[in-house]
């Protein structure tokens, strides 16, 4: 196998081999002339490969490069597992502690990548994301950008304690783990392999896990969220999101400002139904109107929200189309982003026996696929649909949708009836060529306050946008009526290193939607613009647009 790697790599070098199909091809060549069991992996090649091949190859020698495709280097945590709020008994969920799959993430069964991940980590934060890294790293993926998301539960009801420790080595991780491998800007490859005890042909051998762990836990130095976030803005790897799961009862304003002081930017809100009817038959724990009034408080802290919203809670299939057109026709909900779940029954769950006595029907793969793909008609051009489906694999589930290729299936059934979908991810730039980009702004009323999608694009395709909002009421310090809120800043393509140009970042698109927010903010009679950013963007937004800090946003007095 070594023998066959370096032979790889000389060839890559003589044939001079820059695609993927090409690669493909000399491997299985090679491999057949060594009489290899097993095509040894991109990750072999990128391991064993000299810095200049590294360099000169870096586009073949790229593992999933979609992980990042979106501008930010995506890394998901479990918390320890816990079980839910009293008043939260949804008949649905599988997980929590001494579930029917053990003592796994609620919600979860613990055979998922995320969780099993989380599981041999320790739950531990900082572990988690040191493994994460690694993986980013042997992928060859920038990820000087991260975007944080905290699954499994209902993060705010953990003590306090916890919660901040969590959070706190969230940060000191990305810090560290910085320190450790980069110098003057390079990162060190050398350093690394030896740490991680690279190359290895079993990425998940125990033993070595163990190892690495140890060494880690070494060097896992108490800290302070404060320090930690401070360290973070300056740090080569930066959090630049940080997304929180939570309910909407457990979503008003204390939860609100004690995300923000977590560095918060997202809330992904398990809305599940907009009928009260479908809430009390599963037994969630709210109503409607909580999460209404959740989504206001929320918005009008300047969070970006991402609702979570399940298909197949009850047996009027009409229904789920019309719960979906509510959400985007009725001003109190409207998404900035939706994860969209057919409701799968599991074992464990009091759904499961009302299932089985023939109390409850399930929706199908075909019914999932049909209503999704008529919703696409009305979806609004400020709305990305992040998912359509649970990342469960199907051999846990007793019934509901039964394929895990959902949103392929979803995708054909549109293309068969000519439906085309305007939401963010169906539209967002990716590799295709930037041609007389335009400005456009789209007003609309939301949770009784005043909202504009303002967006760069490029034949129809979103380069980047901004979420510019006016509150409708003011439940912090820092906001008065004549406060404009920026809830999101983005910018598409690959995503690229702090200081390097892309394909789309860092050439000039942010800096132009921002002004274009001011310019609409000062329209309006607004005389101050806040902006809710990542810990890691703080430095962007006063070095680059003259904003400073005021509490948890940064803040600029408009002329």
């Amino acid at each position: 196998m070594q023998e066959a790697i370096q032979e790889i790599l000389e060839e890559v070098e003589k044939r001079n081999i820059n695609n993927q199909k090409d690669l493909d091809r000399l491997k299985a060549e090679i491999s057949h002339k060594y009489k290899l069991k097993r095509e040894p992996r991109l990750i072999h090649l990128f391991l064993e490969a000299s810095e200049k091949q590294r360099k000169k190859f870096s586009k073949i020698l790229k593992t999933k490069p979609v992980r990042t495709i979106s501008g930010v280097a995506p890394i998901a945590l479990f918390a320890m597992p816990s079980n839910c709020p009293p008043q939260a008994k949804c008949v649905y969920c599988p997980g929590g502690v001494n579930s029917f799959f053990g003592t796994v993430p609620k919600s979860y069964t613990g055979n998922e990548p995320a969780s099993r991940r989380a599981a041999r980590n320790k739950y531990d934060p900082y572990l988690q994301i040191f493994n994460r890294l690694e993986h980013y790293v042997l992928l060859n993926q920038n990820f000087d950008k991260v975007d944080i998301i905290i699954m499994g539960g209902t993060f705010p009801f953990y003590s306090k304690i916890y919660k901040e420790e969590f959070i706190t080595y969230v940060y000191k991780a990305l810090n560290d783990f910085s320190n450790l491998f980069f110098k003057n800007n390079e990162f060190q490859y050398k350093k690394f392999k030896k740490f991680f005890e690279l190359p290895t042909f079993d990425i998940d051998d125990k033993a070595r896990i163990q190892r690495i762990h140890e060494k880690l836990l070494k060097i896992k130095s108490s800290s302070t969220l404060e320090k930690e976030q401070l360290r973070n803005e300056n740090s080569k790897i930066r959090c630049v999101g940080l997304t929180i799961e939570t309910r909407p009862d457990l979503g008003k304003l204390k939860e609100g400002n004690e995300i923000l002081s977590y560095g918060g930017t997202k809330i992904e809100l398990g809305i599940q139904s907009v009928y009260d009817e479908d809430l009390i038959f599963t037994e969630r724990g709210h109503l409607v109107k909580d999460s209404i009034d959740s989504i206001r408080i929320l918005k009008d802290l300047g969070f970006k929200l991402n609702f979570h919203y399940m298909l197949g809670l009850n047996s009027d299939r009409k229904n789920d189309l019309e719960g979906l057109k509510t959400l985007f026709s009725n001003p109190d909900f409207r998404p900035d982003m939706m994860k969209i779940y057919p409701c799968l029954v599991m074992p464990g769950t009091k759904l499961y026996e009302l299932y089985k006595k023939n109390k409850y029907k399930p929706i199908t793969t075909e019914e999932a696929a049909e209503i999704i793909s008529e919703s696409k008609k009305f979806i609004p051009d400020y709305v990305r649909i992040m998912r359509v489906q649970r990342d469960i694999p199907t051999f846990v589930t007793a019934a509901g949708p039964d394929k895990t290729n959902l949103r392929q299936i979803v995708e054909k059934k549109c293309k068969e009836k000519n439906i085309k979908c305007n939401c963010i991810r169906c539209r967002e730039i990716k590799n295709e060529e930037i041609v007389k980009p335009k400005l456009k702004v789209l007003g609309y009323e939301a949770s009784n306050g005043k909202e504009f999608f303002i967006s760069y694009e490029s034949n129809d395709k979103i380069i980047g946008f901004c979420r510019l909002r006016f509150p409708s009421q003011f439940l912090r310090p820092e906001i008065t009526d004549k406060t404009a809120l920026i809830r999101e800043l983005h910018v598409y393509s690959s995503s690229t290193g702090l200081g390097k140009k892309g394909h789309a970042q860092h050439r000039g698109f942010g800096q132009k939607l921002i002004k274009k927010s001011e310019e609409i903010a000062i329209e309006n009679n607004k005389n101050k613009i806040l902006i809710l950013s990542g810990i890691g963007v703080k430095p962007y937004y006063k070095e680059k647009l003259g904003y400073k800090k005021e509490g948890p946003y940064m803040s600029k007095i408009l002329n």
